[in-house]
């Protein structure tokens, strides 16, 4: 039942944003993500056990923190050769001066590292590129780079 709901969220940032890419959408849609329901406790599955974060992907969308999601990932096919070293390219559609820094909530058995931690945009539309490696601990999956 996802796939009506997120269309429409995807057709309302639309004229919001008119120059935004789909893959600027779909970022700005995933980023602002909220990992807890609306009772403010974890995602649940279909037991109403604590869902894993595989079985969430980016979580609860929240529309309105769409709008302004602040930072972009707008990937475009020449993307993907640096996404197999692990390099990703992020756009400060938020104020100019702004900073982010990482806030990583790691599943149980996965280890994630993010270099730079903190990206500090002086100008609108400035783009910087961090890297993230992601391993497990244990029998999980396999390390990405």
């Amino acid at each position: 039942m996802s796939t009506p709901h997120l269309s429409g969220i995807a057709a309302l940032l639309k004229p919001a944003h008119p120059n935004w890419s789909p893959a600027a959408i779909k970022s700005a849609m995933m980023t602002p993500a909220d990992i807890l329901d609306n009772k403010g406790k974890p995602i649940s599955d279909f037991d109403h056990l604590q869902a894993h974060i595989y079985a969430i992907g980016a979580g609860h969308i929240n529309p309105i923190k769409a709008t302004d999601s602040g930072l972009i990932y707008d990937n475009s096919p020449d993307d993907y050769l640096p996404y197999l070293c692990g390099l990703r390219t992020v756009t400060n559609v938020g104020d100019a001066n702004s900073s982010y820094e990482v806030d990583i909530i790691k599943p149980e058995g996965v280890n994630v590292e993010v270099k730079p931690n903190r990206l500090y945009f002086p100008k609108l539309n400035e783009k910087q590129t961090y890297q993230m490696t992601i391993s497990s601990k244990g029998k999980y999956w396999p390390s990405t780079t």
